[in-house]
């Protein structure tokens, strides 16, 4: 029975130019099993995300590829930061 199933949720945390793109600084999302699955969504879901670069953390470390997503984990998309 698919009521049965665990719901696999991840917090988003947006920052910066991110939270005004998408109106929202944290929410939740539910069944995305990977990075790459979360990002397309998010895309589809908030199209202005297109248009900008971000970084994107899991867990507070900054991840260059794919990552596998367990439940309870923390996502966080950020702008590039910019030193000086």
């Amino acid at each position: 029975m698919l009521n049965n199933l665990i719901k696999l949720k991840v917090e988003i945390l947006l920052f910066g130019r991110l939270t005004e793109l998408v109106g929202l600084t944290h929410f939740q999302m539910e069944n995305v099993l990977d990075t790459d699955a979360l990002t397309a969504v998010l895309s589809e879901k908030y199209p202005s995300l297109q248009q900008v670069k971000y970084q994107v953390a899991v867990n507070q470390k900054v991840i260059n590829s794919n990552v596998a997503l367990a439940d309870g984990m923390t996502v966080a998309l950020m702008p590039p930061f910019s030193g000086g």
